[in-house]
């Protein structure tokens, strides 16, 4: 009799083991942030009151992209940024989600016109940071940028995805 209840014992305690280390791997990976390197940076110049600024970007125009955003990111230097580009422009909001560091949100319209200047959102906040108008982009920088440079609404940027304002 001893036998035959130890086995089915012996049985659910290895299973109870089992599943405890499963879901122990299963926390640990989950608080593993994940990777976030930097990417391949193209020339960006925002123009405030006819003076050039010039950062270095990394473009992010895919979903995956978009949705990681500068997400784990420790830091950035401060002449960098991330532009995501929206097709067709489109009403945006973003948000700091797993963002460790506080951003400058520059939404900008198809021909790089800024519409609205975000400052200083706060790391981690799941606020919803929009202009409540559609957008073709969305530029961050480090916090303080924005300010520092005094970029407003009619302010420019210039980067490849705007299209080219031939006059006509």
């Amino acid at each position: 009799m001893w036998r035959l209840i130890r086995q089915p014992m012996k049985r659910f305690i290895l299973a109870a083991a089992l599943a405890g280390a499963l879901a122990f791997s299963a926390c640990a990976t989950a608080q593993t942030p994940p990777k976030n390197p930097e990417g391949p940076t193209d020339p960006l110049t925002i123009v405030t009151s006819g003076k050039p600024h010039e950062f270095k970007v990394e473009l992010a125009d895919t979903p995956q992209e978009s949705e990681m955003g500068l997400m784990y990111r420790a830091s950035m230097p401060k002449d960098h940024g991330m532009i995501f580009d929206f097709k067709p422009p489109q009403p945006v909001t973003m948000w700091m989600k797993n963002t460790l560091i506080p951003l400058d949100m520059l939404f900008i319209d198809r021909d790089g016109t800024v519409i609205s200047v975000a400052e200083n959102a706060r790391p981690g906040s799941l606020r919803l940071i929009g202009p409540g108008l559609p957008v073709s982009s969305v530029l961050e920088l480090n916090a303080g940028v924005a300010k520092e440079i005094g970029v407003k609404p009619g302010d420019k940027v210039q980067h490849k995805i705007f299209k080219k304002d031939d006059g006509g």
